[in-house]
């Protein structure tokens, strides 16, 4: 046995469900047939404090805590202390001492960290202990851009934001054996920031669940009627998919319905926003909330869209939606970090009247969506499996790979 491995993450990685518990599902998943995995984390309600006994079935063991520490806390003490708000908000005595006692009382030869905010739970670790930062995004650099577009005291708190992260983030890649980021671009971003090379900091790339996100697989269909239907979906509490279905419906959708008067605009995810609730009183917007399952919407729509104007790294959307064979028109931000041609596998769109023209052309013309659909899923297939861009992770860990552990 090559040894044990600490993970720590700042949602529970189970289930699958929403962006960042994809890929921390999947590195949990992949570590676990190679080595025991302790699990350390947090749950952000009662909802996700339940999937820890499912959750237990993967880990050697775990400590699953309630974030109890509230935004207006985290930010007077990051504000008293010089810390980053993002860091402060993420801590807990509990984990630092389930930490503690784990490195002294397990084999730990390697610990895994996922997202920023989870790397101060880290102490000066023994000779012989590798630690990989997963930072996933550059997250520094979303909080300087808030702060570029913004006014006023929000403006002020997210440029402080980025500068105290950026500083943040540079100290654990110093202290770090491996940083890794979500895409090539976003690795690069970072060693420019960080002055650290490729040895340091390296890109693995999301995947996603090809026998799961298949048009042919067994899901429940959704009833729609003989509109065109275009579909956004992500979890609608969060800031840039709020931003992006407000400018989609007020600016792209009414281009749209000027030439196809019929065509509906679903926004599918849960807890949708007060702001997001509000676009439903415009024509043709139909907000869904959490749904049983997005493959059904998915499969439904005949264009998928993703205007996101501030994205960092691989939109998992995207993926998904490729992996379900439909046309997707997205954002030069939304398509960065993927490896696909425009045209070939998807279509990019730079504002809301480009949006809506490459919406529009592909609404007019059936036999186009569907071989940009194929060639979508064929690239899914050619590239994004999670077995693929995870097959590194091993050697990444302990050096060399370990042979998979009988189930």
């Amino acid at each position: 046995m090559t040894g044990e491995i600490l993970f720590l993450c700042h949602r529970i990685p189970f289930p699958p469900d929403r962006g960042d518990k994809i890929r921390s599902y999947h590195l949990l998943e992949r570590m676990a047939q190679v080595a025991p995995v302790h699990v350390g984390c947090f749950a952000d309600d009662a909802r996700d404090m339940g999937f820890a006994p499912d959750m237990a079935q993967m880990t050697a063991s775990q400590c699953v805590l309630m974030r109890d520490r509230s935004r207006v806390a985290a930010g007077l003490k990051g504000l008293a202390t010089g810390q980053s708000l993002l860091v402060s908000l993420f801590d807990h005595p509990g984990l630092h001492r389930w930490v503690a006692q784990t490195l002294a009382e397990r084999p730990i030869k390697a610990v895994v960290t996922y997202s920023a905010q989870m790397a101060h739970f880290v102490p000066v670790l023994p000779q012989g202990v590798r630690f990989v930062m997963d930072f996933v995004d550059f997250d520094s650099a979303k909080y300087a851009a808030y702060g570029a577009q913004g006014f006023g005291p929000m403006a002020w708190v997210n440029r402080r934001e980025g500068r105290v992260l950026l500083d943040f983030e540079r100290e654990v890649a110093e202290r770090a054996d491996l940083c890794a980021f979500v895409s090539e671009p976003e690795a690069a971003l970072f060693r420019e920031a960080s002055g650290l090379g490729p040895d340091r900091i390296v890109a693995i790339d999301n995947g996603v669940a090809l026998d799961y996100f298949d048009p042919v697989a067994d899901f429940a269909a959704v009833e729609r009627a003989a509109a065109p239907l275009l579909v956004f979906t992500g979890q609608m509490d969060y800031r840039p998919n709020v931003e992006a279905v407000e400018s989609f419906a007020r600016e792209t959708l009414p281009a749209v319905r000027a030439e196809y008067p019929e065509v509906t605009f679903a926004i599918v995810g849960r807890n949708p926003s007060k702001a997001v609730q509000a676009l439903a009183a415009l024509p043709g917007v139909v907000v869904t909330g959490a749904v049983p399952d997005v493959r059904g919407w998915l499969a439904a729509a005949d264009v998928v869209v993703a205007p996101l104007r501030i994205a960092r790294g691989i939109q998992n959307k995207v993926l998904e939606a490729m992996a379900m064979a439909r046309p997707v028109v997205a954002s030069p931000q939304a398509a960065e970090g993927i490896d696909a041609r425009d045209g070939d596998h998807l279509l990019i769109a730079a504002d809301p009247a480009q949006e809506a023209e490459k919406i529009v052309a592909l609404l007019s013309d059936r036999d186009r969506a569907r071989r940009l659909g194929q060639g979508a899923r064929a690239r899914m297939e050619d590239r994004y499996r999670w077995s693929a861009t995870l097959a590194a992770l091993p050697d990444m860990l302990f050096g060399s790979p370990p042979a998979v552990r009988a189930a």
